[in-house]
């Protein structure tokens, strides 16, 4: 089978041919048939998230299931499957033992201790895996299991009340679902985005108002809640100057340089910073449900697996509008 390779720190991928793995006890092999690529791939592709190398990338898989090994119950040959980032974990820590896997140290993860879903077959744990919603395409799904399943947990811990309004910062790969998920939640949504260009098409996916930065947020009459979704670390900063008495600001994008924050904001106006990442499988399957039931829509550029090297050079540069999805 082909699959792309990154064969060390901060070098190019390259598509290869390599064997077609076996699906081990409590595992599934899965036909991909779309794979979104994510800016966490280019944290990792640079070394800022450690891991081995040479290494297959890819934490959005969506495909079909073309076998199965011993144990597994609860998949079938034929289902149609996408994959989240954590497979896997020790099951006997604290965290593991209150429910919040997502702590545990031993995780086992698509793109980092298990091959991703960068190539034409890949490995997963089956009890990891999720069925897809009825109707909804593997181009869709895919990068609902990282872009998705990341701003719809961090809105859900923001835990926003009835009249609050949320802002999402970042109207990007994340950011463009981040608008759509708040609004279909039922909550005023503001967009804070600096390219002009987008603006129609962020009202149309239902923003209220659309801002330049935070002094622009504070003028349209602030947010309750602040999805930080940029690779900027400035501009999200920038924005806390927009964020209400009691206000929640959730990091779930980042660049590779500290958070600059002023401790006056903290006192003043009693306000909370939230990091968030993927929470709780229920609010996948939210996220999940939400785009079968065509309230949020993924907006995608596709790319054959040997185009790999383009689509990932176009998400470096901040080309992609807005999810790049590899369809081998």
């Amino acid at each position: 089978m082909k699959a792309a390779v990154v064969p060390k720190i901060d070098s190019r991928w390259e598509v290869k041919e390599v064997p077609v793995p076996e699906p081990g006890p409590n595992q599934v092999l899965i036909k991909i048939h779309a794979s979104g690529l994510c800016f966490t791939d280019v944290h990792q592709t640079r070394g800022e998230i450690p891991g081995a190398f040479p290494r297959t990338l890819g934490h959005e898989p969506a495909g079909e299931i073309v076998a199965v090994g011993t144990g597994v119950r609860t998949r079938r040959i034929g289902d149609r499957v996408g994959v989240p980032w954590v497979q896997a974990t020790c099951g006997r820590c604290e965290w593991c033992l209150r429910g919040k896997a997502l702590f545990c140290s031993e995780q086992i993860s698509t793109g980092m201790q298990m091959p991703g879903g960068h190539a034409e077959y890949m490995i997963a744990y089956a009890n990891s895996t999720v069925l897809l919603p009825e109707g909804l395409s593997y181009e869709q799904a895919a990068p609902i299991f990282c872009a998705g399943y990341t701003v719809w947990s961090g809105l859900r811990i923001a835990d926003p009340k009835p009249h609050e309004t949320v802002a999402v910062v970042g109207v990007g790969g994340l950011g463009h679902l981040a608008v759509q998920y708040a609004k279909a939640a039922g909550f005023p949504t503001i967009a804070v985005s600096r390219s002009p260009d987008k603006d129609k098409l962020v009202r149309e996916m239902g923003a209220d108002a659309v801002v330049r930065d935070g002094k622009g947020l504070n003028a349209a009459g602030g947010a309750d809640v602040i999805l930080g979704t940029s690779n900027s670390n400035d501009a999200m900063v920038d924005c806390i100057q927009g964020l209400r008495p009691d206000g929640r600001f959730v990091l779930m994008g980042f660049e590779a340089k500290p958070l600059q924050l002023s401790p006056v904001d903290f006192i003043t106006r009693r306000i909370r910073i939230l990091g968030s990442s993927q929470n709780h499988p229920e609010y996948l399957y939210e996220a999940l449900d939400y785009a079968a039931k065509r309230r949020v829509k993924t907006v995608v550029e596709t790319y054959r697996l040997d185009e790999i090297g383009k689509a990932y050079d176009r998400v470096v540069n901040g080309r992609v509008r807005f999810r790049a999805v590899i369809t081998p």
